[in-house]
């Protein structure tokens, strides 16, 4: 994660790969710091309910509003979904 952020944001990556446009930076306070569906740990098959899971309790923890879960899958399949959290 630490070399696609450098990457993103060098002028150089940008000038040989990119035709000098540069990708830009990410706002580091809205990365995922709690670890994927591999670092929660899961049964096989599971990965979506336990990112919903995990999203959906930091949501409550860190008292957020939305949060965007993306997973991929072999074969160039995946999925995302935008949760909301409402105020009980």
């Amino acid at each position: 994660v630490l070399s696609n952020l450098t990457a993103m944001r060098s002028q150089k990556f940008a000038d040989e790969k990119f035709g000098g446009k540069k990708v830009g930076e990410i706002d580091l306070s809205k990365m995922n710091t709690k670890g994927g569906s591999l670092a929660v740990g899961h049964p096989f098959g599971a990965t979506g309910s336990r990112l919903v899971t995990t999203a959906s309790r930091r949501l409550q923890d860190e008292n957020e509003r939305f949060a965007l879960i993306a997973a991929c899958a072999d074969g160039g399949l995946g999925h995302a979904c935008i949760l909301e959290r409402y105020d009980n």
